[in-house]
């Protein structure tokens, strides 16, 4: 069974730089792509970055580009996403999501497995 875990969420502070774990487990670790997504209150669903394990290629939405970095541990089969300089606008459930069993697997919003939410709030 396939599980995606996201945690790491919480209220901060403007400038704060949480980081945001999505564990793994269930699919074979090397051919996947996972990715974050977030929805703020009345807006629709966006992505955010993501990560695709074939050739360790990376991608940013434009808000969060100079600002978050997403990474990949192996030996934990987990996803991290480290949010720097975090703005009010960034306040959001956070989601990650997987694609699983293609080499070069990218994100989209037709992901094949997709975890709980975890809540970043950002105070000014």
């Amino acid at each position: 069974e396939v599980q995606l875990q996201a945690s790491g969420g919480g209220s901060v502070q403007a400038g704060g730089s949480p980081r945001l774990p999505c564990r793994a487990s269930g699919f074979t670790w090397d051919n996947f792509a996972i990715g974050w997504y977030r929805q703020a209150p009345g807006k629709e669903r966006e992505g955010v970055s993501c990560f695709s394990s074939g050739d360790r290629t990376t991608y940013y939405t434009d808000s969060v580009k100079g600002r978050f970095t997403i990474s990949s541990d192996n030996a934990k089969k987990t996803v991290y996403l480290q949010m720097n300089s975090l703005k009010p606008e960034d306040t959001a459930v956070y989601y990650c999501a997987a694609k699983t069993g293609f080499r070069y697997a990218r994100c989209s919003y037709n992901m094949d497995y997709w975890g709980k939410g975890t809540q970043v709030t950002v105070s000014s």
